[in-house]
């Protein structure tokens, strides 16, 4: 059975799948999670730390989804094609994912804001951690890249490089179309599309490629 927190995030990410978060009320949101707007409060703070811990929550699973994805009983070429395919996929289904990915946060979502600088921390270590603070693009892709490479056991930097190879060309699919620029912010493109096939095709290409490039690590 979910914590009232984890039902509380559950609420609140339903509820962006119907309204934007402007329009999205802490009130409504207790009461899909079956819980008291105080024990939202106690939990979250304010709705910047609700957005906080929902945008948090994603990119933890997104991290853990690597994990997973990368521990199947298969070669580490195929589970880094596993992962890139992954990647893209999630970014298509889940916004906040996408937004976490590009950096791109729309009218729709929660951007994440800092705690005001000086404002009391959370009695809830969760929240504590939520507040510290998500990560950038850079950071998330940097993160997934070593986590590869310690599931992977890399020793000599090979595996580490080739997830990082892997994962850029798994984000290039999750910003194309290219996502236009509106008002400072970008704006979702009609359609998103895995394209799963041709990141499959891309990369076999890659590591069938016998290259002497330096490598090139993530800025």
């Amino acid at each position: 059975m979910p914590t009232a927190r984890e039902a509380l995030l559950d609420a609140a990410l339903a509820s962006l799948a119907v309204l934007p978060w402007s329009a999205v009320r802490m009130v409504d949101v207790a009461s899909a999670a079956g819980v008291s707007r105080q024990t939202l409060y106690n939990e979250f703070g304010s709705k910047e730390g609700l957005a906080r811990a929902l945008v948090r929550r994603e990119a933890d699973a997104y991290l853990q989804g690597v994990e997973r994805v990368l521990a199947a009983p298969a070669p580490p070429r195929r589970n880094l094609l596993a992962v890139a395919e992954w990647t893209v996929s999630q970014a298509y289904t889940r916004p906040v994912l996408r937004a976490l990915l590009t950096g791109c946060w729309g009218e729709r979502l929660p951007v994440p804001r800092p705690a005001r600088a000086g404002s009391r921390a959370s009695a809830v270590p969760a929240q504590r951690r939520a507040d510290a603070g998500v990560p950038s693009p850079t950071d998330l892709l940097r993160l997934a890249r070593d986590r590869a490479a310690t599931v992977l056991q890399d020793r000599d930097g090979d595996v580490r490089n080739s997830c990082e190879i892997v994962l850029r060309l798994a984000l290039s699919y999750v910003v194309a179309p290219a996502p236009l620029v509106v008002e400072g912010q970008c704006a979702d493109p009609e359609s998103w599309s895995p394209t799963t096939p041709t990141i499959t095709s891309v990369i076999d290409t890659i590591f069938r490629v016998d290259t002497t490039s330096p490598r090139k690590t993530i800025p």
